[in-house]
């Protein structure tokens, strides 16, 4: 792939050095500096967060958690009152050759939400499936909207 060419007075001059050469440098360090601030929480313990979609029907809360690479025996799920808590550990694979670039993070996570109504804690289902955790947290039936019939 050739690089852009900026042409001035007739003459072509290379990208890298012509006006546009620091620009590119900035934009080389900055996305550097953004790399090391994203791999900061797993090298100093404290973990990363998943990203997660929660979605409220009339019945019941749906958090969704992306957690590729992550066995169920490595989860832990616990809801207390309106609040639901998921850690556990995505664990390093076993690499036969060079590792020449890490993008994927591994470690512990933790994820936390506190839900705008109550849940029913004994109606809890989760399952994982291609990566997913989904989470269904049922309303209790007193907090349920009910649609009354006008006569």
């Amino acid at each position: 792939m050739a690089l852009p060419v900026r042409r001035s007075n007739g003459t072509a001059h290379d990208i890298r050095q012509g006006p546009f050469a620091e620009l590119d440098r900035l934009n080389r360090q900055l996305g550097d500096y953004l790399e090391s601030w994203r791999q900061l929480p797993s090298l100093l313990g404290e973990g990363f967060t998943p990203p997660a979609d929660v979605e409220e029907s009339d019945d019941a809360f749906t958090v969704e958690i992306e957690l590729p690479g992550v066995r169920k025996d490595d989860l832990d799920i616990e809801v207390a009152g309106r609040r639901l808590t998921v850690t556990g550990e995505r664990k390093e694979r076993q690499r036969v050759g060079i590792l020449r670039r890490r993008e994927r993070v591994v470690g512990r996570f933790h994820y936390e939400v506190v839900l705008p109504a109550d849940v029913e804690e004994d109606g809890v289902e989760a399952r994982l499936d291609d990566g997913v955790l989904t989470i269904r947290l049922p309303k209790p039936v007193n907090d349920r909207p009910r649609r009354i019939q006008v006569r």
